[in-house]
């Protein structure tokens, strides 16, 4: 059964990069779909980017366009989202998913911290 395993994450100062690691452990199929969720304290998971396996398309909420970005390397089984210039409302527990459909979600990772001091 497949399982996504993230690593990354951290602490942070308001401008600064982080990166975040999912590695599935079986491949996937091309159509399969691999995003990243991230919830807050008090709020409600909210959808933040995912890639298509096979045709590497890419999408991003608005709030993160432009700052973050996520690519896949098919031989390692690996999804990575790079943030740059981050924010103190990109504070949250980042969770790598995936699915066959849109939204990406019937596997989850374990879930990441990510902080950022203003």
């Amino acid at each position: 059964q497949l399982q996504l395993v993230e690593s990354g994450g951290g602490l942070v100062q308001a401008g600064g990069s982080l990166t975040l690691s999912c590695t599935a452990s079986e491949r996937t199929y091309s159509s399969y779909i691999l995003g990243w969720f991230r919830q807050a304290p008090g709020k409600e998971r909210e959808f933040v980017a995912a890639i298509r396996q096979g045709a590497g398309t890419t999408t991003y909420a608005d709030s993160v366009k432009g700052r973050f970005t996520i690519s896949r390397d098919r031989p390692s089984r690996t999804t990575t989202l790079q943030m740059t210039n981050l924010r103190p409302e990109d504070t949250a527990v980042y969770y790598c998913a995936g699915g066959t459909t849109w939204p990406p979600q019937d596997k989850w990772g374990q879930g990441a911290q990510v902080t950022v001091s203003s």
